[in-house]
């Protein structure tokens, strides 16, 4: 492989981001005039939020929130996978929001798949949930990445390990 460059195609997101989105979120729906007297839970688990809240409104509201603080700290929106709003008895309602992390396998050979069929030259490789893309040139890598950028997927790409 002497001569050959790679990257690492991924779908991640900042943790400590996330959190620090999350508490802004917290700290404006305690100072609200909308939201005074409002029963707001909103806790982070590994691979998901909850929110409790009184009613389906505040929901949206919350929902607005956090989608607004989480573009203000450069997280995408893709990562975020809204639940239902159910029914968690006692007049509260309940919401869980899946965390999308790394590239499900279909998508994963899907874009192999399309980079295969796009530049012949450069050999795409599924490594667990991400892609490596070699080549020896490295313009093939760029147009690859460019290329990446302008799909619109369900995922938020990005690209590690540029070597």
């Amino acid at each position: 492989m002497a001569g050959e460059a790679s990257f690492d195609v991924v779908s991640d997101f900042d943790e400590m981001e996330l959190r620090n989105a999350l508490d802004q979120v917290r700290r404006e729906v305690q100072q609200r005039f909308d939201f005074k007297g409002a029963h707001v839970d909103l806790t982070q688990e590994k691979d998901q939020l909850v929110l409790v809240t009184d009613s389906d409104m505040r929901a949206r509201s919350i929902r607005d929130l956090v989608e607004s603080k989480a573009i203000r700290r450069g997280l995408s929106l893709k990562i975020f996978d809204w639940g239902d709003v159910k029914p968690a008895g006692g007049n509260l309602v309940r919401q869980e929001i899946t965390l999308r992390r790394g590239l499900p396998e279909d998508l994963g050979r899907k874009l192999v798949k399309l980079i295969r069929d796009e530049f012949p030259k450069v050999q795409p490789r599924i490594q667990g949930d991400a892609i490596r893309v070699a080549s020896k040139s490295k313009d093939d890598l760029q147009k690859v990445i460019v290329f990446l950028r302008e799909l619109d997927e369900a995922v938020p790409l990005q690209f590690d390990n540029y070597r």
